[in-house]
């Protein structure tokens, strides 16, 4: 019998420690993403050089559990962002080193651009942390 509840005890501490695993990492309250260049509506030529900005929180690369820290992603002519708690992926581009800047080559035409902070394991932090969505239009 007495194994029976250290058993039942053990499996209880291990799924709570898993929760608290895939719990979302806290932003702090005063926490905003912005972009720093270009700015919206602007008309440019590719390569774009793309300047992040953060305020309330710091930076630390991926995979480094920091409170108050997170690491930049890039979504490129998304519609939606990503959900709290879950590892961002697909059209996201991971700076996961902490760069607080990008050239990138992009198509010629209109494409939006929005900043979302990660945590160290690529998740959305609650609330998320995410910049205004800016629209710029590539010339050839």
């Amino acid at each position: 019998m007495k194994i029976s509840k250290l058993l039942a005890l053990i499996v209880a501490l291990m799924i709570t420690s898993a929760q608290a695993d895939n719990a979302p990492s806290k932003a702090t309250s005063d926490a905003e993403a912005y972009i720093v260049s270009p700015a919206d509506g602007a008309i440019v030529s590719s390569p774009v050089t793309i300047v992040f900005g953060l305020k309330g929180m710091g930076i630390a690369p991926a995979g480094v559990e920091r409170a108050n820290t997170g690491h930049h992603h890039l979504m490129i002519d998304q519609d939606e962002l990503p959900e709290v708690g879950f590892t961002m992926g697909g059209e996201v581009i991971h700076f996961g080193g902490g760069q607080t800047e990008v050239t990138l080559e992009l198509e010629p035409g209109e494409h939006t651009l929005q900043l979302v902070l990660g945590d160290h394991l690529h998740r959305p932090h609650q609330p998320i942390v995410a910049s205004e969505k800016i629209t710029i239009t590539v010339t050839d």
